[in-house]
């Protein structure tokens, strides 16, 4: 058995511990793989309050944000051992013991501290760490140890190294993204016109002034797909608006989906913030996208990853991000061609693989 540990701060965490159980259980068939949010399983309630403080920081107070990221990287506010960590210890205590797992992977940095204290009076299995971040790490992700980290890219492999972990414990092996982006995509009729993805996480006001900005280019025969899942009702009345101020069938919207991955690899360029899961998602869609939100902190490094490979463009303003997009889709794409040339000598489709591979190898003394 294989328990596979995550939270439901950001997509990233969530979206890295689905691709990894996928890979498992494409690996290891027949053998019990289980995903759990343990924050929600010990503290359902206090989980759902602090989710939404979290999304409420990143989206309207990103100063503040800044500060509490900052304060998680250290040992006295964080480290084994606190007194509110009791109840998630106990929960934990309790999987394992049930459970009897031969191998812990998470992609939450708050676990391998909870491990460390319960080594204390116990044994506990092999864990294999995924840093979901690139670049701008959290010294949270590493304080506690662990038998394996995987990361990203050599960059972050650098970053890593540099708070102390020996190179031997640190795999490079691409963040883990579906499987779905290594299997052919569904046949679809031709299309005609650009095709924009907008994936919006911003403020609605800046929602509202993203789509004006663009407007030109769907008067001009451009066509969006937007996925809103959660962001649904906040947007409604922005959405409305303007899908009356354009050609019918100019926008697609749509709400909650499986079919990011294909839109990904179907699309022309995407708009999108800066989150350790979709950006490397665009980076195995080999997408051009435009980054309208960077969290700070926590982001950064994201964005700097792929902004360094000339694989997307970060914009601070509405009309930055349409200019960007412009820029990206005219003459006939050329500008879009070449980031889809650059991002595919870092592409890594089947990090999920790779990922599950290598925290085999840990569970079996490798």
């Amino acid at each position: 058995m294989i328990l596979i540990l995550t939270a439901g701060y950001g997509d990233g965490h969530n979206t890295a511990a689905r691709s990894v159980a996928e890979a498992l259980e494409r690996l290891c068939p027949g053998e019990t793989i289980e995903v759990s949010d343990l924050i929600s399983d010990a503290m359902p309630l206090t989980a759902t309050v602090t989710k939404a403080l979290y999304q409420q920081a990143i989206t309207h107070f990103p100063a503040a944000w800044r500060l509490t990221y900052e304060l998680m990287g250290k040992r006295s506010v964080t480290g084994p051992d606190s007194k509110w960590q009791a109840g998630l210890l106990n929960v934990l205590r309790q999987r394992i013991a049930g459970r009897q797992p031969r191998l812990i992977i998470s992609t939450y940095p708050l676990y391998a501290v909870l491990l460390e204290s319960l080594a204390h009076t116990q044994k506990v299995p092999p864990l294999a760490t995924i840093i979901t971040d690139s670049i701008s790490v959290n010294r949270i992700w590493v304080m506690s140890g662990s038998d394996l980290f995987c990361v990203a890219d050599e960059e972050t492999k650098k970053v890593v190294i540099g708070f102390g972990v020996p190179e031997s414990k640190i795999r490079v092996t691409g963040f883990p993204v579906s499987l779905a982006f290594t299997e052919p995509l569904p046949e679809a009729p031709p299309h005609v016109g650009a095709r924009i993805l907008y994936l919006p996480s911003t403020t609605g006001r800046r929602v509202a002034a993203t789509l004006e900005a663009l407007k030109p280019l769907f008067l001009a025969g451009a066509k969006l797909t937007l996925p809103v899942g959660k962001h649904a009702s906040r947007l409604y009345h922005v959405l409305r608006r303007f899908t009356d101020e354009v050609p019918p069938g100019t926008v697609d919207i749509i709400g909650w989906t499986q079919r990011i991955p294909e839109f990904l690899r179907t699309h022309d360029v995407v708009i999108c913030k800066a989150g350790g899961a979709i950006l490397h998602e665009v980076l195995a869609a080999k997408i051009p996208a435009v980054i309208d939100y960077v969290v700070p902190g926590q982001e950064e490094g994201n964005a700097e990853m792929l902004t360094k490979c000339d694989g997307g463009i970060v914009t601070h303003t509405a009309q930055q991000t349409a200019d960007a997009v412009a820029s990206i889709l005219t003459n006939n794409g050329a500008v879009g061609r070449r980031m889809r040339a650059s991002m595919a000598k870092l592409s890594v489709p089947d990090a999920a693989l790779r990922t599950a591979k290598a925290s085999l190898a840990v569970a079996d003394g490798k």
